[in-house]
């Protein structure tokens, strides 16, 4: 087994883990269910604990089983969770985290922040009623449900008693079993261990990667319950791992000898053996499983010996089906490395490139056979394509999962009330893109939490509510996705905006500007109205980087606000970044490509009535732009059909007059090089199937042209 790539399955499902836990604590806070919550906490904590012990990273077993035992009193009802239990909880969470961050690293063995370990295990102890209790794993000794009763028969010594049945693949699957005992054996004392040897078979028949032995074990040790069985986390689901606490009853050990493989009376002989019960405590046991208590289920014996109430067995079967449940969900998914996904992506590429080129000799040969084979081989490279592209898209609740707890770190450092809403999270976008987004998004949000959402006084003093709200919304529109962030702050301020773009000199003191003008200047570099500095960041201070990081994504950001009433900014982004439908147009002899989903429709241009750069299609007018006149390309021969094609982005729309319309076309979409850097209007580059290279047109960027700014030129494509 490469216990290098173990251990970074280990570091990304303890990141995993981790996120649940905070999702599980916001949860608490947010008015959910507290129970469920809490119990997600807990055995997200208990899990990492499990997975950590298996390579000996005895720093984070340490300190996630302080977590988990404050956790395990809360969900036994002996400690009342409030906001202050939850914020030490999730600083535990993140302290954890940094731990993960150690082991990813490579300096597991150097504790990173001592004092701030030293301080929330004070804190955690605290919670226990020992604030001096050692930082060890069995710092706490949690008394097992099933430990004792005085109504209830208990047999017995003081041990624990652990059967183990391993999975016949443990060994295949990269497990060693002695290995789990070794471990075993740093909490406590193995008193006793019986080896089984049953199943073994024929010398001439056994399999060497096969595990064929059990062990029933006597342990010692001041470890919990939860402690022990998190030494079997890796093996549990797929093996037979049964935990009896010291003077457990009867009917646990009926149960035992019932469920495992070998027969009653051998396996009564084991416990014999082993010590765990008297030969007078076996014979009785024999005797009731033989009788009627044999037919009875384990929850049905433990409300009748009163050792729980019936509710308790009630949730411990519903927990049983969840995580069943939650172990089917699993076992759908794969996962896989991002660089794996992004060499098939370009493999994919390629071969779309070879189909085209394909396709292309196929009708310069006029053989109906070839064209039917490449038509399916079209087809077929079509949906390789699609399902390729499939696989790298996440939805974007990847990245709204992140921010409750930032609102709600943010608004308590600030004194604020801040409602988080979020919709649209099963939106899916491209993983490339989901990665770059978190950012600037990050940026957006702390600047309407800490200039955008005023005080609670504040707000009351104006009638509003003392909760601010800020809403997360995620859809799809005209073949791109929007992300949506609002809030009913105190909204822009356009009078300030405009002073301070004066004073900076970027627009003179008499001009006249719309208000999404306006707006956009707070997208100017190092742009601020913010009357002081915050350890946080002002509304408008790096909005330049948050614009020029998604136009590097080929998207837009869109602006509005009204003063006293809150604030609303748009991100619109392509759905991908390697693969489109284009549809090819022709300007001389050069091929432009234009995003399919973004073509409306296609009209002759000569047939409409044109005025001012100016269409009258159906009777609504329409700015156009001619692709010649952008590009400097040589005047059109005399007497040649001009095409115009409709397109839209968003809400707005325009023309572009162009030579011949050439149909669809699978593009593989091309960095562009320097030449082009200051190039907006072009998204990229794609290679044709006669080998020529062809421009992608950024959509956004030439509607906002025709509208507005009509003065940029750029480089001839055909030169």
């Amino acid at each position: 087994m490469d216990l290098q790539e173990a251990r970074g399955t280990l570091i990304e499902e303890a990141r995993e883990l981790l996120d649940a836990m905070e999702n599980a604590l916001l949860q608490v806070e947010s008015g959910g269910d507290i129970n469920d919550a809490v119990n997600a906490a807990f055995r997200a904590a208990h899990t990492i604990k499990g997975s950590a012990g298996l390579f000996g990273l005895d720093s984070i077993v340490a300190f996630t089983h302080t977590s988990e035992s404050v956790l395990d009193r809360v969900r036994a009802g002996e400690l009342l969770i409030d906001d202050h239990l939850v914020t030490l909880l999730l600083d535990c969470r993140d302290y954890i985290g940094q731990l993960i961050d150690a082991v990813e690293s490579g300096t597991e063995d150097t504790d990173p922040d001592p004092t701030e370990r030293a301080s929330l295990l004070d804190q955690l102890n605290n919670y226990l009623g020992h604030p001096h209790a050692s930082m060890g794993v069995a710092a706490t000794v949690q008394a097992d449900p099933l430990e004792r009763d005085g109504d209830a028969l208990n047999v017995g010594n003081h041990y624990w008693h652990l059967s183990l049945r391993f999975t016949p693949d443990v060994l295949r699957n990269g497990m060693d079993p002695l290995s789990f005992l070794r471990y075993l054996g740093r909490l406590g004392e193995i008193v006793y261990i019986y080896t089984l040897t049953d199943s073994v078979p024929a010398a001439a028949e056994m399999d060497a990667e096969i595990c064929y032995l059990g062990f029933e074990v006597e342990f010692a040790s001041e470890a919990d319950k939860a402690t022990i069985e998190g030494v079997f986390d890796f093996v549990r689901d797929e093996s037979t791992i049964r935990i009896l606490p010291p003077r457990s009853r009867v009917e646990d050990y009926i149960d035992l000898i019932r469920n495992l493989p070998e027969s009653p009376r051998r396996l009564g002989e084991i416990l014999l053996a082993c010590g765990s019960i008297t030969q007078a405590e076996l014979d009785e046991i024999l005797a009731l499983q033989a009788g009627e208590a044999a037919g009875q289920p384990l929850g049905t014996l433990l409300v009748e010996q009163r050792v729980v109430h019936a509710p308790v067995v009630a949730a411990a079967l519903s927990t049983q089906k969840q995580v069943q449940e939650k172990k089917g969900a699993e076992q759908k998914f794969i996962k896989v490395e991002a660089g794996k996904l992004d060499q098939l992506i370009t493999l994919v590429g390629e071969l779309v490139i070879a189909g085209a080129a394909t396709r292309l000799l196929a009708s310069r040969s006029a053989d109906l056979a070839m064209l039917e084979t490449t038509a399916h081989l079209g087809t077929l490279v079509e949906s390789i394509r699609d399902s390729a592209l499939d696989l790298r898209m996440v939805q974007i609740k990847e990245i709204f999962d992140r921010f409750p707890r930032v609102v709600r770190d943010v608004s308590k450092e600030l004194g604020k009330k801040i409602e988080l809403h979020v919709h649209g999270g099963d939106a899916e976008l491209d993983k490339s893109m989901v990665d770059k987004l978190t950012d600037p998004l990050m940026h957006v949000v702390r600047n309407a939490i800490d200039h955008g959402i005023e005080m609670p006084d504040e707000r009351e003093q104006v009638d509003k509510p003392a909760h601010g709200s800020i809403w997360l919304n995620a859809y799809h529109e005209s073949g791109s996705i929007v992300v949506e962030i609002r809030d009913d702050g105190r909204g822009l301020n356009r009078e300030r905006i405009r002073a301070k773009a004066v004073e900076r000199g970027l627009i003179n003191a008499d001009a006249q500007l719309s208000d999404e003008e306006i707006w956009q200047l707070i997208f100017e570099p190092g742009f601020s109205t913010a009357e002081k500095v915050t350890n946080l960041s002002g509304r408008g201070v790096g909005m330049d980087v948050v614009k020029r990081n998604i136009q590097e994504l080929r998207g837009d950001v869109e602006l509005s606000s009204k003063q006293g009433h809150g604030t609303t900014l748009r991100i619109r982004l392509p759905l991908t970044l390697a693969i489109i439908d284009g549809f090819q147009v022709m300007v001389g002899e050069s091929v432009f490509v234009i995003p399919l989903e973004l073509v409306v429709e296609c009209a002759d241009l000569g047939s409409h009535d044109i005025l001012h750069d100016i269409v009258n299609l159906r009777g609504q007018p329409l700015s156009f732009i001619r692709l010649r006149q952008l590009f400097e390309m040589p005047p059109p021969p005399a007497g040649t059909r001009e095409s115009l094609v409709v397109v839209q982005y968003g809400q707005a729309r325009a023309g572009l007059v162009v030579d011949k319309l050439l149909g669809e076309v699978q593009a593989v979409i091309k960095p562009l090089g320097q030449l082009f850097r200051h190039a907006r209007v072009i998204a990229g580059s794609t290679i044709l199937g006669d080998g020529r290279v062809a421009l992608i047109l950024d959509i956004a960027q030439l509607i906002h042209h025709t509208t507005h700014d009509r003065t940029t030129t750029l480089p001839n494509p055909g030169r």
